[in-house]
């Protein structure tokens, strides 16, 4: 919410222009996230699983947005899904970390929101909708003695994204211990190390987007 300072006379001194700007574009937002309800509601439960419900419907509104921008662009499926599908179901986990980096005096809660989310996006993400398609499928009503329908969703360039993936997840966690030895901790340090630090890791995602994306197109051969 918008928060004007009082001058000492008793008046309110006007928001920016950008102030302003910002807080009508997430107005809506800012009603839907008012309603969950607050912490000291059944001990906090209340809070943390509507908030992950509200999360959800944000990150499926994102990723529906980031699809259709894909397709109106004329962008394949698997590179719109590492770009902005990635993107904008990331936001909160990106949000997330950076207040746990704020408010937290180790980086643990930081770095383990990032890794931990990664896994429930590749366990919870992928193999509950995997269990839900394969057990639909395989209770369809078929013609007498007909086999069972399969269920099998061939993914063009997962191989060469999946191994770059890794490749450059090793190299990011041995930035990290690098910069444990050296700044003695994960984040912070001088405003040079902290530049450069980001740069690179931005530089990594670069280096994936465009293997990745080759290997969609076809011009990197797959696995």
């Amino acid at each position: 919410m918008l928060h004007p300072t009082k001058k000492e006379n008793g008046e309110i001194d006007d928001v920016s222009c950008s102030d302003a700007f910002l807080h009508f574009v997430a107005i809506g937002w800012k009603v839907l996230f008012s309603l969950v309800p607050p912490p000291h509601y059944l001990h906090g439960w209340a809070t943390f699983f509507i908030a992950i419900i509200f999360i959800g419907l944000v990150t499926a509104i994102v990723g529906e947005v980031a699809t259709l921008m894909g397709c109106v662009m004329g962008l394949k499926p698997g590179l719109t899904a590492i770009t902005f599908v990635a993107i904008g179901t990331s936001l909160p986990d990106a949000f997330t970390s950076r207040t746990a980096a704020q408010k937290s005096r180790y980086a643990d809660e930081a770095i383990g929101n990032i890794t931990g989310s990664n896994s429930v996006n590749v366990f919870v993400g992928l193999g509950l909708p995997w269990v839900i398609a394969t057990a639909y499928h395989y209770n369809k009503e078929v013609a007498p003695g007909a086999e069972p329908s399969k269920y099998i969703v061939p993914a063009k360039g997962l191989g060469i994204s999946v191994f770059t993936y890794l490749c450059l997840s090793v190299i990011g966690f041995f930035v990290l211990m690098c910069r444990r030895v050296t700044v003695k901790g994960e984040l912070g340090g001088s405003t040079g190390g902290r530049y450069c630090s980001a740069l690179f890791f931005f530089l990594l995602w670069v280096i994936y987007v465009v293997i990745a994306g080759l290997g969609t197109y076809g011009v990197i051969r797959d696995f």
